[in-house]
């Protein structure tokens, strides 16, 4: 009887079901084996699809259809498997083996279904959060094919922290992504870059046909505002899962780099903390002593600090983070949007899909405050399949700051060439 159980639970774990088979209920046992070999095609499928073509597989796993069917599949086995492992228990009859093998045989039956369902259960648990992030955060708007051998993706950082009135798009750049091997470029546009220019047939073009020219200082960042103010040069925006505020930065930054900006992506500063808390922190190389809190005095020197932080390697949370890719007292915009870039960067590299599928439902919930976009769901798959590619390949950075560029005068000609520049050298070494 020992050596009875011994063989009625391994075979569970091999192929559930088998043991109803031979020494239970053969119809739940057939049931159960046939369910099983149902998945072993499953997954052999899975695996040969992703390795000729990931993005069919992403595609999957980024719909909400797609999902729910997962979500369904996961719970259906879990069900079954703690039906079939319970029931083996029962069929090993634990009273007629030797004492000493009991307790090793209940153990390693219980282990066993915490596996199997419990990993089920989970997967489960994901699919659900994964389908309800994605119909919250993703649009269902066009997809969008790519310019030039590229898609070209507006990010914009809005601080609208407690010391500020309303957003402040202070975090503007571009990734551009080649559609084909994933290889991204990083463009840096400075918020107070003047004289925005606007492509005939934009709703800014009207009022501004020489450029952003509104009397002082008239910086790039400022049209989000005018956007906000006017919506009737945008009236479609919402309609298009987007906002006037964020069609004016759209328009401004295509004018500044000359490309098309198939999409954008805006993110809360604030609620970028809570996802870098929800991924555990992020590594940073600091460079120089910056300032958390306080002001400057009349000399631009940082007073009434709260803390600093320091130079070197450090692994900083959701908070220190943020005033790292936020600092200004003592510094220049133009050293923030390089710590800011590379914060961007070491997201990108860090937060691998194992750490994420662990950090899930956190992840899940901190991505619902920090983004919004009009990325259609329908493009998920593919610019999942996009971003493991970029992971393999070190990202290339423009920033458009002094002394190549000026901000007060810029020179848009030496911008477009220097952007079209950025597309066709070589990657840098990693």
């Amino acid at each position: 009887m020992t050596k009875r159980a011994w063989w009625l639970v391994g075979l569970n774990i091999l192929i559930p079901g088998s043991a109803q088979m031979l020494a239970g209920n053969r119809r739940l046992g057939r049931f159960g084996v046939t369910w099983t070999f149902i998945l072993w095609v499953l997954v052999l499928v899975t695996v040969v699809v992703y390795l000729i073509s990931p993005a069919v597989v992403y595609t999957v796993l980024t719909t909400g259809v797609g999902l729910t069917i997962v979500q369904v599949a996961f719970a259906c086995y879990a069900i079954l498997w703690i039906i079939l492992t319970l029931d083996t228990l029962r069929l090993v009859r634990l009273v007629r083996t030797f004492p000493s093998a009991r307790l090793l045989v209940a153990a390693l039956t219980i282990v066993v279904l915490v596996i199997t369902a419990g990993t089920a259960s989970y997967g489960a648990f994901v699919a659900g959060v994964a389908r309800g992030t994605i119909s919250s955060v993703f649009s269902g708007g066009d997809v969008a094919a790519p310019v030039d051998g590229r898609f070209n993706i507006l990010l914009l950082g809005g601080d609208a922290g407690a010391d500020r009135t309303g957003l402040r798009p202070d975090s503007i750049s571009v990734a551009s992504v080649d559609a084909v091997t994933g290889k991204t470029v990083m463009i840096g546009v400075p918020r107070n870059l003047e004289r925005s220019p606007f492509i005939k047939g934009s709703p800014l073009y009207g009022p501004f046909p020489g450029g952003y020219v509104c009397g002082d200082q008239c910086l790039v960042s400022y049209l989000y505002t005018y956007g906000e103010e006017h919506p009737a040069l945008y009236p479609n925006a919402a309609k298009h899962s987007s906002e006037p505020g964020i069609e004016a930065m759209r328009d401004a930054v295509q004018g500044v780099l000359g490309i098309t900006l198939q999409y954008y992506v805006l993110i809360d500063m604030q609620g970028f903390s809570d996802l870098i808390d929800a991924l555990g922190g992020v590594t940073i190389d600091s460079p120089g002593r910056y300032p958390i809190g306080g002001q400057e005095d009349s000399h631009g020197r940082p007073i009434n600090v709260s803390a600093w932080i320091e130079p070197g390697v450090q692994r900083m949370n959701g908070f220190t983070a943020l005033w790292y890719s936020r600092a200004r007292h003592g510094t220049s915009d133009f050293d923030r949007m390089a710590r800011q870039r590379q914060v961007q960067q070491a997201i990108l590299k860090q937060f691998d899909p194992a750490n994420v599928l662990t950090k899930f439902q956190a992840v899940a919930d901190a991505g619902k405050q920090v983004v919004k976009t009009d990325i259609p769901s329908g493009m998920l798959g593919h610019f999942v399949d996009l971003a493991a590619k970029s992971r393999k390949n070190p990202i290339t950075t423009l920033e458009l700051v002094p002394p190549t560029f000026s901000s007060a005068h810029p020179n848009y000609t030496q911008i477009h060439e220097a952007v079209a520049q950025s597309f066709t050298i070589p990657s840098p070494t990693p």
